[in-house]
């Protein structure tokens, strides 16, 4: 499938680009061919502007206003034109105001009879024999004394002009395949996040389908239990009923996180910025936590560090209401109730049996002259290996240690650190982990005190 689609739009790069540049040749042709031949226009009409003064006119009937052209002495006077007119090979033909031929330079008349066109004409004597010609019809007043026809042959640029379409045929060739290749490359480029985005949502959509699975077979089957043994006692039918209220609360979850993805993803889900006091989100975010924290015997704590003594952010100790940010209460406060509950989770084992502990601190910082909040969620568990990681933030990604803690929490569906991650990036900020097997894990999230500074 992708490759047939990067077939496509490498062929329709290469269309598109071979029309251009034959459009592109087709120009250069045209303006090369009509410069030559203008060239040759302009050496014609110089050639009658000479000739035209020097013909000797004589007066054939006195007073009557009828005048004859003397052609010996007219085009007999000037060797120095009559050798110019040689040299650029042009000839010169006079004919009578009938059309008929006096003279000529030409070793044989051409068989082309007279047609007055003043401002040039190609004649085509043969396939490869071309003639320019102009013919200027001379008067006296209005008397027509004759017509006399300038002609050049066209050798000057049919060379020229055939060189010319010879180096735009192999240009153009060797352009289009060039194209064909580059566009081969760039439409790879073009359509791997396309392959990428279709893989993930391949991966997403059988992991989805893996996790919704699962518990709906269970309850099915506990619900069919039930049907089939209506006269089971009472304590076991509440027992697998239950079981189905967890399932399905986990379904429920499940669906709301699918559904706050998608919509963040096609940017349906639009934060309500206001004015919060980030201290005091996390304080009760932490004291929602802190029961479930103790339940595993993990100490949770806040920490606000007070750092405005420092050089960089002496300006700010008169301000009031330093750790208010703007921000959505509602995203802010899930995105720091599933890092505290991520760390809960797998922060409950550690080495050596030392006691468990979460760390949660909120601390000022500036970078180019902008103020910057950093909140950081410590625990020394086990840690995470280095390869997995890059992996934290997929979609469904669940660690080994995830899948193992002891008391297996069916809540948990694996897209809480999406969540997290999405939220940040509304907020304009970004998050990242740093962590190493056996020594515990830090998330630290980074927001600015104003969107869009």
């Amino acid at each position: 499938m992708f490759q047939t689609t990067r077939r496509r739009l490498a062929l329709y790069y290469t269309i598109v680009t071979a029309v251009l540049l034959i459009i592109f040749a087709i120009g250069i042709y045209g303006y090369v061919y009509k410069t030559l031949i203008d060239r040759i226009d302009d050496t014609l009409k110089h050639v009658v502007e000479i000739v035209e003064p020097s013909l000797v006119i004589d007066d054939v009937s006195l007073g009557e206003g009828k005048y004859k052209l003397n052609i010996n002495a007219s085009f007999r006077q000037h060797p120095d034109t009559t050798n110019k007119v040689e040299d650029d090979h042009i000839d010169l033909e006079w004919f009578s105001p009938n059309g008929e031929l006096l003279w000529q330079t030409l070793e044989e008349p051409l068989p082309i009879p007279l047609s007055f066109h003043s401002g040039g004409k190609t004649i085509r004597m043969s396939s490869d024999y071309l003639l320019r010609q102009i013919t200027k019809r001379i008067e006296v007043g209005r008397y027509v004394l004759g017509y006399l026809r300038v002609s050049h042959p066209l050798f000057d640029v049919i060379k020229p002009i055939r060189q010319l379409i010879t180096d735009l045929i192999i240009g153009v060739t060797l352009m289009i395949t060039s194209v064909g290749a580059i566009g081969w490359f760039l439409s790879g480029i073009a359509i791997q996040p396309v392959k990428e985005s279709y893989q993930s949502l391949k991966q997403f959509t059988a992991d989805a389908s893996h996790e919704l699975r699962n518990p709906i077979a269970t309850i099915k089957t506990n619900i069919q239990s039930i049907l089939a043994y209506p006269d089971m006692e009472p304590e076991q039918n509440k027992k697998q009923l239950e079981i189905v209220e967890r399932l399905t609360e986990r379904l429920s979850n499940l669906v709301n996180d699918l559904l706050f993805l998608a919509r963040s993803d096609s940017g349906i889900i639009n934060p309500t910025f206001q004015s919060i006091p980030l201290d005091s989100l996390l304080l009760e975010v932490v004291e929602e936590q802190v029961i479930i924290a103790k339940e595993k015997s993990i100490n949770l704590s806040l920490e606000i560090i007070d750092n405005i003594s420092e050089p960089n952010l002496k300006e700010l100790e008169d301000i009031e209401d330093l750790f208010t940010i703007e921000g959505d209460w509602g995203q802010l406060s899930r995105l720091f109730t599933n890092l505290i509950s991520n760390a809960i989770i797998h922060g409950f084992e550690t080495n050596n049996n030392q006691k468990s502990t979460i760390q949660v601190i909120l601390k000022v910082c500036k970078k180019n002259s902008k103020l910057y909040y950093k909140v950081e969620i410590k625990d020394n568990g086990m840690g995470i290996e280095k390869e997995n990681i890059p992996l934290l933030f997929d979609r469904f990604y669940r660690g080994d240690s995830a899948r193992s803690y002891r008391d297996n929490n069916n809540s948990n569906t694996g897209l809480g650190l999406a969540i997290a991650r999405a939220i940040v990036e509304s907020h304009h900020g970004n998050i990242k982990v740093e962590s190493n097997a056996g020594e515990g894990t830090n998330f630290m999230v980074t927001l600015p005190k104003k969107i869009g500074t």
